[in-house]
C-alpha cells in the first residue's frame, strides 16, 4: 500500500482599503471604517486561502477560476469561491490536511473573530476548525499597510492527493 502523496501550497493577497466599505475577513464581516475594496467582497483571507490550496494542487490562483473581469463574480462573497476551490479539489482527488493563514493590517483587532473565522472556513472546506490556524500582526506603522491604505493575508495549505 503506497501513502497519500503531501502537497504543499503558498498563498498570498492584497487589498486597498477604503472608507465605508465593508471589510470582510474569513467570512466573518467587521466593523470597521474603512474595508477592503476589489471585485468581489475582496476578503484577503479566504483569496490566500484559496490560492494556497489551488498551488498545492498545482491547479493554477484563484484569478484563474474566478477572473476579475467576469462580471459574474462581480460584489460574491469570497465562501462562494472557497466551496468552488475544495469542489475543484476534491475532483482532482485532494483533500486538506490543514490551513495556517496571517493577517497583516494595523485595525481592527482581529483576535476576538479567529473562533467565528475558523468555524465559517471548516464549514466552507469540510475541515475540523483546529486545522485553521489564523494569526494577525500589524506592520508596525510601516508601508501602505502601516499607514492602514491596504490588507495583506498569507497561507499556507497541507493536502493529501490519492
Amino acid at each position: 500500500m503506497t501513502s497519500p502523496r503531501i502537497r504543499i501550497g503558498f498563498g498570498f493577497d492584497v487589498h486597498p482599503l477604503l472608507e465605508g466599505h465593508p471589510f470582510y475577513l474569513g467570512g466573518v464581516l467587521l466593523e470597521s471604517q474603512k474595508g477592503a475594496f476589489g471585485h468581489s467582497d475582496a476578503d484577503v483571507l479566504i483569496h490566500a486561502i484559496c490560492d494556497a490550496l489551488l498551488g498545492a494542487a498545482n491547479l493554477r490562483d484563484i484569478g484563474f477560476h474566478f477572473s476579475n473581469q467576469d462580471p459574474r463574480w462581480k460584489g460574491m462573497r469570497s465562501t462562494h469561491f472557497l466551496e468552488e476551490v475544495v469542489q475543484i479539489l476534491t475532483q482532482n482527488q485532494y483533500s486538506i490536511g490543514n490551513i495556517d493563514a496571517t493577517l497583516c493590517l494595523e485595525a481592527p483587532k482581529i483576535n476576538p473573530h479567529i473562533p467565528s473565522m475558523q468555524k465559517i472556513l471548516g464549514k466552507c472546506m469540510g475541515i475540523p476548525e483546529n486545522d485553521i490556524s489564523i494569526k494577525a500582526t500589524t506592520n508596525e506603522k510601516l508601508g501602505f499597510v502601516g499607514r492602514e491604505e491596504g490588507v495583506t493575508a498569507y497561507a499556507v495549505a497541507l493536502i493529501y492527493g490519492a
